[in-house]
């Protein structure tokens, strides 16, 4: 192995790093190298102090370049974008490797702080870095005392500045502890490939409609002024955007609301009228945020026009999936609206009174065109092309439900088919509207990872018309109806303990199971491995003996989680798609096609006019890998001027 160089910046900018990214960050004017910390190959840790005109050694600034020398760091990519800037000349992820990745794929948190905590190692993060950041890394508030500066500089602190030295040192050599603790897991040379690509894409970034965005927040402003004086003129309220204001006068008026959530409100629209039912709806509309990602658009856009960083690779490390970051692209709200192009060139011309005229709700519509800010640049266009029913396919495949892939394999039309299995009645039967197709279609959104009556009504069963009687009868019947699917949930419950408790690799079909160095490692099909870290037997919620282990729950704490058959097979079925669309993007990227974002089991490529087509790339993407024999792929596509969801 060649040389490595491991590396920790401290760096000052005006942009905010937390709320713009990265990419923006180091695009600020005021952008600057404060402090480089390195080492070579695990050696003593030097700093050069940048800001009072020290300059790196020339060792250092060829290795930087040096495609024979490993650059790493934690974050890497914070490192090497910054780096970029700083040099003038991008850097090429190929030669970075990212400890927090490394910790990552082995379900460790994702901060230096907390993972050199788990790991106990000898030296920690210092505490005092947060206040060296604040005083040194972000522009200051101007006061009589500071002599009106807005910017405190290593002469303003001398002593703080010393620290912040060896604080820089400390990361270094945090980050150095990390990796020898972690040396006996590396990180696949398949994954090296594929986190190269993500930061490949990340680079990339995709183009804004700016007009458009700052459109959109003007309209909402405006919009949001006359709602409000509505509600001013009805209620003579200081504040109608006040829960507790509106609440009290609702109570003047004989209603009493417990919640003043969407839901709640909703509800008691359809069951109150005149000035009641007119604040409800005014309420709705004053609450509705449709322009929160416009804004972080505006934030996070740098000078080329374009967003970056917007997928976080490994982002969730229980199933290795990518995770939205700045715009969080996983979560758009869909479009609907039939006319779309119509309603995105009214208000990209600012003409808002005939958004007002044509449509229901100025809030929807601004809503629903948050995608289409998004656009391929000049001569380009957007191919677009997604997995079908990729979760419930895998989720067919591992145990082998026949039945389903036989569905899969042909026609596809699993709701259909699920309520004619359940209901033992013919498919032809089972049309588009009908009764049995929403029990089908529900079924299989809510029961596929053990979930019971509790699952359905989650999502929505009742609100479809379904009585709380019929729901129990559901579940059971969907299980009957996919006793392979039950079966292997209980099939993985048992290897999972048994790999932990007796020591011994297990197998379930294509997975494996297998305890080492304190980790529980779920195989899954195509060799990747799913962590579980310091997993034992404890009581669980339902008084039985079950499995846990040590995680980041959903609060952000590291604590001890409970997990069971069901929950796992969710990882493992969620793990396997991530890995088909995975290897999808490599295939699809080296055909050509340039990869701006993907989202879930959707690829977005920008491509000039008149090169490559939908068919191709669904065609690319549904190529079977060795490791998935038998599973039936399917991608249907679209092309377009921005991005939409068809």
């Amino acid at each position: 192995m060649g040389r490595i160089l491991e590396i920790d910046i401290e760096t000052y900018s005006d942009v905010d790093l937390i709320k713009c990214g990265v990419y923006a960050y180091a695009d600020g004017p005021a952008f600057e190298v404060l402090l480089f910390a390195y080492s070579f190959d695990g050696g003593k840790t030097q700093v050069i102090d940048l800001a009072q005109g020290e300059e790196l050694p020339e060792e250092v600034t060829e290795a930087v370049f040096d495609e024979g020398v490993v650059k790493t760091a934690f974050n890497a990519n914070f490192e090497r974008i910054c780096l970029s800037k700083h040099f003038g000349r991008q850097l090429s992820p190929e030669n970075w490797h990212c400890s927090a990745v490394q910790a990552a794929m082995l379900a460790l948190p994702r901060s230096l702080e907390d993972v050199g905590v788990v790991l106990g190692l000898e030296q920690q993060k210092m505490k005092e870095g947060k206040e060296l950041i604040r005083y040194f890394c972000v522009p200051c508030k101007p006061t009589k005392a500071n002599g009106g500066r807005t910017r405190n500089l290593p002469c303003h602190a001398p002593e703080k500045w010393e620290i912040f030295k060896n604080y820089c040192i400390r990361d270094v050599d945090v980050e150095k502890g990390i990796r020898r603790k972690l040396q006996h897991f590396p990180i696949s040379e398949g994954e090296m490939e594929l986190y190269c690509l993500d930061q490949k894409i990340n680079d990339r970034g995709v183009l804004v409609d700016r007009e458009l965005v700052q459109q959109a927040v003007s309209c909402d402003l405006l919009y949001k002024d006359i709602v409000t004086k509505r509600a001013y003129e009805l209620t003579g309220l200081e504040n109608p955007n006040s829960v507790v204001q509106i609440k009290s006068w609702l109570e003047e008026n004989g209603v009493e609301m417990e919640s003043m959530s969407k839901k709640a409100v909703a509800g008691l629209i359809e069951e109150s009228d005149g000035e009641v039912q007119e604040l409800l709806r005014l309420r709705l509309l004053m609450a509705k945020t449709s322009v929160k990602k416009y804004e972080a658009m505006e934030r996070s856009v740098c000078s080329d026009g374009r967003v970056h960083g917007l997928l976080q690779f490994y982002g969730a490390n229980r199933t290795g999936r990518w995770a939205g970051r700045l715009v969080q692209v996983q979560n758009l709200p869909q479009n609907h609206i039939p006319d779309l192009e119509l309603a995105r060139s009214l208000v990209k011309q600012g003409r808002f009174e005939d958004v007002e005229l044509l449509y229901d709700s100025t809030p929807n519509v601004l809503s629903e065109l948050i995608r289409t800010a998004f656009i391929p640049k000049p001569g380009y266009r957007f191919v677009v092309a997604d997995f079908s029913a990729i979760e419930a396919r895998v989720l067919a495949w591992l145990p082998g439900e026949k039945w389903r892939l036989d569905v899969f394999a042909s026609h596809g039309k699993i709701y259909e088919a699920s309520a004619s299995a359940m209901f033992q009645v013919p498919i032809e039967e089972v049309t588009k509207g009908s009764p049995l197709r929403q029990k089908g279609k529900i079924s299989e959104l809510a029961l596929g990872y053990g979930g019971s009556v509790g699952a359905l009504t989650s999502m929505g069963a009742l609100d479809m018309g379904l009585a709380e009687e019929e729901l129990a009868p559901l579940v059971s019947t969907w299980r009957s109806a996919n006793p392979h699917i039950t079966q292997f949930w209980w099939d993985v419950d048992a290897a999972a303990v048994k790999a932990v408790t007796e020591k011994k690799k297990t197998r379930v079909g294509r997975i494996t199971f297998e305890y080492k160095s304190g980790i529980l490692f779920v195989e899954l099909p195509s060799g990747r491995k799913l962590s579980y870290v310091k997993p034992r037997m404890a009581l669980n919620k339902f008084g039985r003996n079950g499995l846990t282990y040590e995680g980041i729950t959903e609060n952000k704490k590291w604590s001890r989680i409970e997990t069971y058959g069901p929950k796992l097979v969710e990882n493992i079925v969620q793990g396997t798609a991530r890995d088909l669309l995975a290897e999808a993007m490599l295939r699809v990227e080296e055909k050509g096609y340039s990869i701006v974002m993907h989202c879930h089991d959707e690829i977005i490529a920008e491509m000039p006019e008149g090169y490559g087509s939908v068919e191709e790339m669904c065609a690319v993407m549904t190529v079977q890998p060795e490791w998935a024999d038998g599973l039936p792929l399917r991608a249907d596509g679209y092309e377009c001027a921005f991005y939409k969801k068809e």
